[in-house]
């Protein structure tokens, strides 16, 4: 069994989900998710994103149990036992399946790494860090400041 994330990674994961969420309140274009919700994206894939986006026009993939699909938007806030599986592994996974767009989150580097699904890879489309504002297609008119991600 994994020992649950740390402190600073829940809140982290927190602010991040209150922000879209409370963004979603006023444009509804989709469903935010915060973990434990399974995303089973093969039978032998199933995945416990910290965060994931599914647009209005996917709300069917969600299930009582989470999303049997790919959602548009995951979010992954990094820590030291699970940062090489998010990076690699998962993330390959994650493209294959058609996730649109992904967050690599690093509490180290107080750093967002944005990834966008091209062709058959997520690839990195740019950096974020404190002091910056990030936004995404897929919700529009969402824009988060990197610094509030990191606030306690």
């Amino acid at each position: 069994m994994s020992p649950s994330p740390r402190f600073w990674h829940q809140e982290i994961v927190g602010n991040i989900f209150w922000k879209i969420r409370s963004h979603l309140q006023e444009e509804r274009v989709g469903k935010v998710v915060v973990a434990p919700s399974d995303v089973e994206l093969t039978a032998d894939d199933v995945y416990e994103p910290d965060i994931y986006f599914v647009s209005k026009e996917r709300l069917s993939i969600l299930t009582e149990q989470g999303a049997t699909g790919a959602p548009d938007l995951v979010i992954e806030v990094l820590s030291p036992s699970t940062a090489k599986l998010d990076l690699g592994p998962k993330r390959e996974v994650y493209a294959a399946a058609g996730v649109k767009e992904m967050w690599l989150v690093s509490p180290q580097h107080r750093r967002v790494d944005i990834y966008l699904l091209q062709e058959t890879q997520l690839t990195l489309a740019r950096s974020a860090v404190e002091g910056e504002a990030l936004a995404t297609a897929l919700i529009p008119g969402l824009t988060l400041d990197v610094s509030e991600i990191f606030e306690s």
